[in-house]
């Protein structure tokens, strides 16, 4: 396989490199001291992610004494600088204890390059290969082996909305849209409305996460799932005709999404400044910890996509020849177990990877996401990298952020699907 890893090598300039490499990993310690450091590599540095984080490191620090956790999260860029300081990392083949990844296809590149080992066999070790449903294990399994551990899941397709606003325009927001048309229908009506800018939205992996809910929406899930492992032509009519739903979506966002992040088109929603943004279930931990009312919001699966749950998984790696490998097994054990997962996934707004999680343990937004997870099809998803590896991702942005300009189908096509044959 092409690209890979060496792509994002490739962005990092010389002086890139030295200003990151200070960033790097903060457990070089000497003697006994480094022995016991387990130097854990994410880019949770605050807010709900953070607090997960800490939560995880409560349940490691009881049940793991012999060892001491090392905080490196490189915070910023939704996780981009992290992964930028990491490859320097492994580049320079200084590998932390473990590092955060998304769980599946973006593994591809490390594992091309030598860079994690083969996890399976802690599977059986910690029970996890009968604590994890069988549809997760099968989504993050890459040629019949798996190389990191799950935390959680998370899912991608959710569009949320401010009732208020909707309202004005005579919209019930509890109430979804059943396709991407109706969805244009109501956005039509925002903008009668006065709503300046009907749906918010944010730069790079937002907007590819809005592509991907108009695809899943247009195509239903199993032609989208054959888009990431070839049963599905790129180049279709069908995809042809939901990227141009997409581009008509884009006519009603905020004229500022390249210069946003995704908290910032949240606001707008809250503000009542537009009627809905399409981001992952994290936003319920950040409208808690930003103290927005559950009255306030309504939330349901992208239009044309209820009964599909569109999954992310945060995981865990072991990277090779990386520090303290004993140490980093039972930070893993952790990570897989019913406390970790509990302690972690209270706070971070996801819900466990584990089957046996009470749902009763977890407020609204999370039992009913934890109910569809159960029932659902299960759809991955390349902007967080359960669908694609590294390099395509990186493909796929740039062609995105082209479109966002010059919004030529044809084109954005092409490069969609030369990125999955190619990279």
């Amino acid at each position: 396989m092409r690209g890979g890893l060496s792509k994002t090598f490739a962005v990092l300039s010389a002086a890139g490199l030295l200003a990151v490499s200070a960033c790097g990993n903060s457990g070089d310690d000497s003697g006994d001291t480094a022995s016991k450091n387990v130097t854990v590599f994410t880019w949770w540095a605050d807010g709900g992610e953070k607090a997960g984080l800490d939560g995880l490191v409560s349940v490691f620090d009881t049940n793991c004494k012999d060892y001491k956790f090392v905080n490196s999260a490189v915070a910023g860029g939704a996780g981009s600088n992290a992964k930028q300081v990491l490859a320097n990392d492994l580049q320079s083949g200084k590998p932390p204890s473990t590092f955060q990844a998304h769980a599946g296809a973006e593994l591809k590149d490390y594992i091309t390059a030598g860079q994690v080992d083969d996890v399976s066999g802690l599977y059986k070790d910690f029970g996890l290969d009968t604590a994890f449903p069988k549809n997760l294990i099968d989504q993050i399994t890459v040629e019949g082996k798996i190389y990191s551990i799950p935390a959680n899941v998370h899912r991608a397709n959710v569009v949320w909305t401010n009732p208020k606003t909707l309202q004005k325009a005579g919209i019930d927001a509890a109430k979804a849209p059943a396709t991407v048309d109706a969805w244009i229908a109501d956005l039509t009506k925002l903008q009668a409305a006065g709503v300046k800018a009907p749906l918010a939205i944010s730069k790079g992996f937002a907007q590819e996460m809005l592509v991907e809910a108009v695809l899943l929406g247009e195509l239903g899930t199993d032609a989208f799932n054959g888009l990431w492992d070839g049963k599905t032509d790129w180049a279709g009519a069908n995809v042809t005709a939901a990227l141009n739903k997409y581009k008509t979506l884009l006519t009603f966002t905020n004229v500022d999404r390249e210069n946003i992040d995704w908290p910032d088109a949240l606001q707008y929603v809250n503000k009542g400044q537009a009627g809905y943004t399409l981001m992952g279930d994290w936003v319920a931990a950040q409208q808690l910890s930003d103290g927005v009312k559950e009255t306030d919001y309504t939330y349901w699966p992208s239009p044309g996509t209820a009964g599909t749950f569109q999954f992310l998984a945060d995981s865990f790696t072991l990277p090779t020849n990386g520090q303290n490998p004993e140490g980093t097994k039972c930070w893993l054990k952790t990570v897989g177990s019913a406390e970790g997962q509990k302690a972690f996934n209270t706070k971070k707004g996801s819900i466990p990877a584990r089957s046996d999680a009470v749902p009763t343990d977890y407020p609204k937004y999370q039992q009913a996401a934890m109910a569809d997870w159960k029932k659902d099809k299960i759809a991955p998803s390349c902007a967080h990298g359960s669908a694609c590896s590294a390099g395509q991702n990186n493909d796929i942005l740039s062609a995105l952020s082209q479109f966002s300009g010059a919004q030529d189908v044809a084109k954005l096509q092409t490069a969609l699907g030369t990125a999955l044959k190619t990279s």
